[in-house]
């Protein structure tokens, strides 16, 4: 038998910690190499739950309209507002016949948030006698020029004309023109109504107009003007109405005596 050479005792113990180090590196390298995937490998795709489909947050608010709670409708109906997705349009226009008075009145702030992408549907409802009223305060908060012939042509319903004339002192400036407009309308009760609009819009085209309107042959347009001129408080309007003070109509003279007193009591004031 052949015999190992002898070697000193400290051969193995003086190679050990090199030898074992390089052992790990070699093991870390094939452990790393393995894990590492092949050109021809495709990534892992998570496995869907076909049992559940997940709807988007709208779908979900939608659902939420018809909870029992009126806390969470109301929830909902800010939220799809909030969204201002056409989409949210016809359910929001549904939420107008909700059994509580909250919820209905959020929706009417929602479909004016949605703005112009609910014109169209709600020109349509608005012949749905039961929710005209709120078709109508919902158009007023919708800046778009569409609204305005719908609300105008409603200034000749007795019993929607207050309804339109709030909408369109909502509506603000862009209503002005066709306000102005009509002024010149044959039906007293529509020259009225666009009367008490411009004076609360206050814009200033609307000064002359009204001061015109000051020589209208009804009672109440004349009263009307002087009050809607009493409330743009431009110095024209305040000179305008005094020859009123000399009207036929007692009721006009009156009230016209109370506007310039407080008119120059708020002047004095001002300038004090």
């Amino acid at each position: 038998m052949t015999e190992k050479p002898d070697q000193p005792d400290d051969f193995f113990m003086s190679d050990a910690p090199e030898a074992t180090d390089a052992l790990a590196d070699r093991m870390s390298d094939a452990l790393t190499k393995s894990a590492e995937p092949s050109p021809g490998d495709a990534p892992a795709a998570e496995t869907p739950l076909e049992e559940e489909k997940v709807k988007d947050e709208i779908d979900i608010q939608i659902d939420l309209l018809k909870d029992p709670e009126w806390t969470a409708r109301r929830e909902a109906v800010v939220t799809l507002g909030e969204m201002g997705d056409e989409r949210c349009v016809e359910p929001l226009v549904s939420a107008l016949r909700d059994g509580d008075w909250q919820v209905r009145e959020a929706v009417i702030e929602a479909l004016g948030q949605v703005g112009s992408p609910a014109v169209e549907r709600l020109i349509k409802v608005l012949r749905d006698w039961d929710l005209r009223k709120s078709v109508i305060r919902a158009l007023g908060k919708i800046k778009d020029e569409r609204v305005l012939d719908p609300l105008m042509q409603l200034l000749h319903n007795d019993e929607f004309k207050h309804d339109a004339t709030e909408a369109l002192i909502e509506l603000g400036t862009p209503a002005v023109e066709q306000l102005v407009g009509a002024l010149k309308h044959k039906d007293e009760g529509v020259r009225q109504q666009a009367i008490i609009a411009l004076g609360r819009i206050k814009d200033a085209a609307a000064i002359d107009p009204l001061i015109e309107m000051l020589k209208d042959s009804d009672w109440f347009s004349r009263l009307t003007a002087a009050a809607a001129l009493e409330k743009l408080g431009d110095e024209r309007g305040r000179q305008a109405i005094k020859p009123l003070m000399k009207d036929p109509d007692m009721v006009v003279r009156m009230r016209v005596e109370r506007i310039l007193a407080a008119w120059n009591k708020n002047k004095a004031t001002a300038n004090a």
